[in-house]
This record gives structure tokens, sequence and C-alpha cells, in this order.
């Protein structure tokens, strides 16, 4: 009897801004163990598109670290910073179903706005102000020309319930315009926002499964909402839940004590690694 091949795709996105730390190792151990379990393959996109925080020896080290691990993914590495053209295009796509708007707004012009309350999260923004988009109706500049001149948010449905069922946290919800407003595509340096990078790769590479920490929930729906603009199916979503420290507070790139580098120089194991990989035990 032939064995069925399974169509499992799952995904390892490391960003070389920093060392990585337990909880980023953790997301990714169970990224790839679950990638294993289905019999499916297992991606390493590098999220290079943060040129101010971006350094060549981060990627390097991510990549070393994540092998020492025991991780494994499929060749070759795929870096963001190749597939301008991949999002330009999406991007198009987008401005020719009127979808997205120019926004000359800063960000301190949103915080300062009444009623704009901060979303909260690493890679969450504020609540974009209502009264800051314009009309529906409104003729959009070409994106040739004004590329440079301004950034380009996406038009969210408002009043309109978003909902998906968490592979590990269960059922999830949000509503437009209210939970998250008109969020960031494209800035006027030429790069796309974390979100649209990330939906048009997974959408993409068809990736049929994401794992990520809880913090980026908010993300989701966002991301939720651009797949269906370009026409593309959404993928599972299985958020970790966060690796707390000592004191209980969620681990960051600043944790350098609990960094996988800083850990193995003192002598620790990938199994004694992996052995705090428990979602209740804080690292200490």
């Amino acid at each position: 009897m032939k064995k069925s091949v399974s169509t499992y795709r799952g995904r390892l996105a490391p960003s070389p801004t920093g060392h990585l730390h337990l909880g980023h190792a953790r997301t990714f151990w169970v990224a790839a163990e679950r990638a294993r379990a289905a019999g499916g393959t297992l991606l390493l996109r590098n999220d290079d598109l943060d040129a101010i925080r971006f350094r060549l020896d981060f990627v390097a080290a991510m990549l070393e670290d994540l092998r020492w691990l025991g991780l494994t993914w499929e060749e070759p590495i795929i870096s963001q910073s190749e597939r301008l053209p991949l999002y330009r295009a999406a991007l198009a796509r987008l401005h020719a179903t009127g979808q997205i708007f120019p926004c000359t707004r800063t960000r301190r012009d949103v915080l300062d706005a009444i009623g704009a309350p901060h979303e909260g999260g690493e890679n969450d923004e504020p609540v974009y102000p209502p009264q800051f988009r314009p009309p529906a109706d409104a003729p959009l500049p070409p994106l040739d020309d004004a590329g440079r001149a301004f950034n380009w948010r996406f038009r969210v449905p408002d009043g309109e319930t978003l909902a998906f069922d968490d592979a590990a946290l269960g059922p999830q919800s949000a509503i437009a315009g209210r939970d998250f407003g008109d969020f960031l595509v494209w800035r006027k340096d030429g790069v796309p926002s974390y979100q649209f990078a990330c939906a048009v790769d997974d959408a993409d590479l068809r990736i049929t499964e994401v794992v990520r920490g809880a913090d980026l929930i908010k993300s989701t729906f966002r991301q939720l909402l651009l797949l269906r603009a370009l026409g593309a199916p959404a993928p599972v979503y299985y958020h970790a839940p966060l690796m707390l420290d000592a004191a209980g507070v969620r681990l960051a790139k600043r944790h350098d004590a609990l960094s996988l580098r800083t850990l193995r120089e003192r002598g620790a194991t990938p199994l004694e690694i992996i052995a705090q990989f428990s979602f209740s035990n804080p690292p200490g």
C-alpha cells in the first residue's frame, strides 16, 4: 500500500534583531515538533526587513543556535529582503481593488488623537482614528508616484466580527474598527509592514499551520483580512502560551541572560534547554 504524502507545511520565522532567547526557542521547538508529528515540511523564513535593528551576525547566530538545539528545516532559507517584488505585486492588487489608502499621519498624530487607545503588544499599533481615514470613494494616487511620499494602510471593515479557532488557545474573536483599526501595510521607505509581509509569505509559501507566540493573536485578525483580500486560504493558527521569567515578565531579547547563546556558553546542553519548555515552569 502506497504511503500518503503529508500536505502539512509549517515555518520558523526568526528575526535577526537580537539573540534568540528561551521563549523563541520553545516556540520554534513546538513548531518543529508539530511539523514532525504531521510528517510534513518545515520552512525557515528569515524576517530581515527591519533595516534599523537587523544585523548579519544575528542571522548567523540564530541559525547556529537553532541547529545546535537540534532543529532542521527544508533548504534553502527564505529571506524576506529578497522578496520585495512579491510584496509590491500584492500591494498593487490591494491598490487596484481600493482596499488600501495613503496615510500622511505620523504615529504621534495617531497617539495624540482623541479616542485612539493603544492596542498593546510588541508588533501592535494604535487604533487608527476614523476621522483620519479618507472617504471610500476618494481616488487613490498611483503607487509609482506616491511610493515614497506616504505610508499605505489597509481599510478594515468596521463592525465586522472576525473569528478563528486557535489550535492551542481555542476560539478567538475581534471586532474590526473597535479592537483594531486601519493598519499599516506599506511604509514610505519602500518596505512592507510585518503584517503584510507575513500574510503574503504565508499565502505564497502555502503554509498550512502558523505556530507562534500568544502575543501575536491580534496580528492574526489583520492577517486574516489580508489573506481574504488577496484571495488566499487562511492557515491554521497555533499560538503558544508565552514563556515568562521568574518575575512573571514575558521574555524579550533584552533578557540576554536567558539567550540560547549565553546559556550555551555556560555549558547548557540542548536536552537541558528543552527540559525547560514546560508551559508552566518559568526559567530562573
